[in-house]
């Protein structure tokens, strides 16, 4: 991928190009996910689209203020301790986290169903809490900090509802060049979602085998959260509704709730 002469934001929506230097080094650290633990500086140029010599000043800058680890032998870095310190700091400060937690658990616990909140970046969201109860063993764990694809998921379907046409049109374009011949159909579907969030307040996907998750957005301030709740299961998509919306739509209110109180005190 050639260097990008506007900077690794463009073309991302939810980006800002207010310092290049720090977009830079930021791009670096997002170049790690799952699977890909070890990155040498030819890779990272790779994925995030700045030259060799940018990608090499920006690793060691970033082993200098302890967010990259360099392996031996020089043969490429691993993110730092130091970055699992912020995600902690984050989670731990976190308001609606401190609401919504023992909301999710008590849910979770008495109907023995998956609960998850998540928030968007960019393309994907991001899971910030996951509480796993489904009476049925899944193949899936689902941790804090791990991403799911947007377009596919109740979670960023419910999110997509609540954003301004001009942001929906911008992620449009990245879906389509990601799925190709599927974009058509995909669309559809996420625009029967969308529309199924503004009337009855959440939506319901099954992107997964055996797995069927309703979601609804909870918009604190500026900005939007996903929550949702979802079973492993053989049985059809409008028994899961059925079963479902209700208490998926009572927690959303109940962290509102809970919410508004706590910003009232």
């Amino acid at each position: 991928m050639p260097a990008d002469p506007d900077g690794p934001s463009r073309d991302k929506p939810g980006t800002s190009p207010a310092n290049r230097s720090l977009e830079r080094g930021i791009e670096i650290l997002r170049a790690f996910r799952p699977g890909s633990d070890r990155l040498g500086n030819g890779e990272l140029a790779d994925r995030t689209g700045l030259s060799r010599a940018t990608v090499s000043r920006l690793t060691q800058t970033l082993v200098g203020m302890g967010m990259l680890q360099q392996e031996p032998l020089r043969k490429g870095y691993r993110l730092a301790p130091a970055v699992l310190s912020l995600a902690h700091a984050m989670r731990s400060g976190s308001t609606i986290l401190q609401v919504a937690a023992p909301l999710m658990r008590a849910l979770a616990e008495s109907r023995r169903i998956n609960v998850g909140l998540a928030a968007p970046d960019r393309d994907e969201m991001v899971y910030l809490e996951s509480i796993r109860y489904s009476r049925r063993v899944a193949f899936r764990t689902v941790l804090s900090g791990q991403r799911v694809p947007m377009e596919l998921t109740s979670l960023g379907r419910a999110y997509l509802a609540t954003t301004s046409t001009a942001r929906r049109r911008a992620l449009y374009e990245v879906f389509r060049a990601r799925r190709g011949r599927q974009w058509p159909a995909l669309q559809a579907d996420i625009e029967r979602a969308v529309e199924c969030v503004r009337e009855s307040g959440f939506c319901a996907a099954s992107w997964q085998p055996e797995v069927v998750a309703l979601a609804s957005p909870i918009v604190v301030g500026e900005t939007c959260y996903s929550l949702n709740v979802s079973v492993s299961t053989v049985e059809g998509m409008d028994s899961v509704v059925a079963t479902y919306a209700v208490p998926l739509l009572e927690l959303r209110e109940a962290i509102a709730s809970a919410l508004l109180q706590r910003a009232d005190a």
